[in-house]
């Protein structure tokens, strides 16, 4: 349900422009891909020097090189771990092959060399850089890169049987793809394993690619199921024994969506019940399995494993703890005060120490300087669709610190080197695209001006389009807002609106982004043709407005964004220049259901509506994220039922296109079917489009795209014309 396409071309790529550097382990220089070579730059002078060449990624006996995905470094800096010809897994290309490459005498060597092509997952030097431990169909190897041999750790890897990696529920909704780590002293494994013996199938059907059809089968558990259980094993490289680690409770009522060593000795593991309301720490010794709790934490509603605001579609991206005081101690953001706020906890659990103070939300923790006894977090107190970088004593005594200039109203986001001293800092907002500087901290200076944001902006400002603002509905609930109305507009004329519907706690819309106002569904110029296209962030968005606002949600997705998106379109329909008659609403994901319970619950409000790969009936939809914001429909079914469009099909009055591609395998198709059936069982007419075995994303075959924007468009058009009148 997760909002997937026309967020992520919108705000994802300042956050990738940012994270294009990988920094050295010292923080004086950074790594980057470059015309198919990997380069570093030492600073402060911004000096190149190509450390592996397209000559040196060429192998032996062959005339063609490889292609650097992403890489790694081992622990002394004189090996590279380099991850190519890549294959998608689920959302990402998690799959591939992986090379060592020897800075000292350039030799390329392939790891896995008997595993199948691009099988390999999650390739990581150990500490000591002697081996490389990877993933390949389930199972868990280890190489000796030294002494040129394998070990593998285990044999029983299965679909359905999963060691060091994760099935769909836990990577889609918990994030977790990378299933292992190394111990610090390079002896052990630690890895989780995950049972989805007992999960139910889910088959999508491929009807297009032979005569005969074929059943595409995704382990996929329903809200209501019982999650895959999990379990943590730790894999003594030399013998191959496993320990189990003796984590309290019934997996199959738990999750595990945290591990991490705290020392050779030591393994924490974070332990989420089922409705994702209590979070446990455990202390393990990764020798006899034994855990011990050190901390809870309870939510009257659920408890955010990431933060809401992290990117957590990366390659690289792991849960992880933030160690400080020499290990003794580590950091933790909780919700308890009622803001997203950061706290220092000790290793046994026998202290906890406030460290960000006031009415704000720390939306993401960027860089822990032990030495200077600081940290450095995005947040934004004053604005919530904006972003800043702001800093702190780790003590929790010193006042929070703005590092961002105030002379850049808008979005920023920042890759701080180990050692605090650069970042890399990019910066947009809705008429300033993306833009990028090195900067030193905590001046924040640019490294060179010339190459300065400052700079830059006075060739990279377009003119404003965009009109931020917030709307006040009759229940007393204050919403921010985005607009952009027609070129050319006339306060004498109405005009039709297009409502730009998201809604869940998955994602918020309003943001001071460059992109912000488009509609890349489109195929013209939506303000050219005499449209005011809007966005609307309810309560429950993931914004940056503290724990009430985001958690009033739950179990009452459906009901309450829903109530508040149609009252705030109702005091849009009081302004003069609005034509009531000419109410559109849109949405792809959780904004295909929200669009559809608005054209169902508030068929008065809006005539038109163009819904895409949208939830229809919330029972279908995965244990994880559904249990997670709505409870247990053993409990509360009620709430599923009043919260799904498929409740309220019955009251369709307006024109409707409804699309959805086959092979979604995140939200099923299935759910297509039954909204249609019940339409069809009132006689509601509308507009269907299937695409054959296109997934969530509705990206896949020639001209696809093309069509579904045509599609779009041409449907807005008839059923919702533009221009003043």
């Amino acid at each position: 349900m997760k909002k997937l396409l026309c967020l992520i071309i919108v705000f994802i790529p300042a956050i990738l422009f940012a994270q294009g550097i990988r920094w050295a382990a010292d923080g004086n220089s950074y790594y980057k891909i470059e015309s198919s070579e990997l380069v570093q730059y030492t600073l402060p002078e911004n000096k190149k020097n190509t450390i592996v060449s397209v000559a040196d990624l060429t192998p032996q006996g062959q005339n063609k090189n490889i292609t650097i995905r992403s890489f790694t470094f081992s622990s002394d800096g004189q090996q590279v771990l380099i991850y190519t010809n890549t294959k998608k897994v689920w959302r990402l290309d998690t799959q591939g092959n992986y090379w060592v490459f020897n800075l000292s005498n350039k030799s390329l060597i392939k790891i896995g060399q008997t595993q199948k092509e691009s099988t390999l997952r999650f390739g990581k030097f150990s500490p000591d850089g002697q081996k490389v431990a990877y993933v390949s169909e389930y199972d868990l190897f280890v190489e000796d890169i030294v002494q040129h041999k394998t070990i593998r750790l285990t044999s029983d890897g299965s679909r359905r049987l999963i060691n060091g990696t994760f099935d769909w529920a836990y990577e889609e909704e918990f994030a977790c793809r990378d299933g292992f780590q190394w111990s610090p002293d390079s002896k052990q494994i630690s890895f989780w394993r995950i049972d989805a013996t007992k999960i139910r199938d889910f088959y999508m059907i491929n009807n297009t690619d032979s005569v005969y059809s074929k059943i595409v089968p995704v382990e996929y558990p329903k809200t209501g199921q019982s999650p895959s259980p999990a379990k943590i094993g730790v894999a003594n490289v030399t013998t191959g024994k496993i320990t189990w680690l003796k984590i309290p409770g019934d997996a199959q009522q738990h999750y595990l969506p945290r591990m991490e060593w705290s020392s050779s000795s030591e393994i924490f593991v974070q332990q989420l019940n089922r409705k994702q309301n209590e979070s446990k720490i455990y202390t393990c010794n990764p020798n006899s399995g034994d855990a011990k709790i050190i901390f809870t934490e309870k939510d009257e509603s659920w408890i955010d494993v990431n933060s809401p605001w992290e990117n957590t579609y990366g390659l690289t991206f792991r849960h992880k703890f933030d160690w400080i005081n020499g290990g003794k101690e580590f950091i933790w953001a909780s919700e308890k005060d009622g803001w997203r706020h950061l706290y220092r906890i000790a290793k046994d659990g026998s202290t906890e120490t406030l460290i960000t103070r006031g009415a704000f939300d720390v939306m993401e923790t960027l860089l822990i300087d032990t030495k200077k006894d600081e940290l450095y977090f995005l947040a934004s107190p004053d604005n919530a669709t904006q972003k800043y970088l702001f800093k702190t004593k780790l003590d929790g005594k010193g006042k929070v610190e703005r590092v961002t200039p105030a002379t850049l109203p808008g979005t920023h986001d920042y890759n701080i080197s180990p050692n605090g001293k650069y970042a890399s800092h990019t910066f947009n907002n809705n008429f300033t695209k993306n833009s990028m500087e090195l900067i030193s901290l905590p001046q924040h200076k640019a490294l060179v001006e010339s190459e300065s944001i400052q700079t830059k902006l006075k060739v990279s400002e377009e003119e404003k389009k965009v009109e931020f603002f917030k709307i006040k509905t009759e229940a007393g609930v204050e919403m921010d807002a985005l607009m952009v109305k027609p070129k050319n507009f006339d306060s004498t004329k109405k005009y039709p609106v297009v409502f730009m519907v998201y809604t869940e706690p998955a994602g918020a819309n309003v943001r001071d982004v460059y992109g912000a106002g488009d509609n890349f569904l489109f195929n013209g110029d939506m303000a050219e043709e005499g449209y005011i296209y809007m966005t609307i962030d309810n309560r429950g968005t993931p914004a940056p407005k503290g724990r009430s606002w985001r958690k009033s949600i739950y179990r009452k997705i459906g009901t309450l964004n829903i109530q508040d998106q149609a009252l705030a379109a109702k005091e849009v329909l009081k302004w003069p220049f609005v034509d009531a008659d000419r109410i559109a609403v849109w949405g792809w994901s959780g904004g295909g259901s929200a669009t559809l319970n608005l054209m169902f619950q508030y068929p008065e409000i809006y005539n038109t509506g163009i819904a895409i790969a949208a939830v229809a009936n919330q029972l279908t939809y995965d244990n994880i994220y559904q249990e997670r914001y709505m409870g247990l429909p053993q409990e509360n079914k009620e709430d599923f039922v009043q919260g799904s469009p498929i409740t309220y099909a019955k009251n369709l009055k307006g024109k409707l296109l409804y699309i959805h591609g086959t092979g979604d395998d995140n939200v099923h198709y299935a759910n297509a079917e039954m909204l249609v059936n019940e339409l069809v069982k009132y006689n509601k007419q509308f507009q269907f489009m299937a695409y054959p075995n296109r997934t969530h994303g509705i990206s896949e075959g020639e001209g696809t795209f093309e069509h579904l924007s045509t599609l779009y468009s041409d449907f807005l058009r008839k059923n919702c014309p533009g221009g003043g009148r």
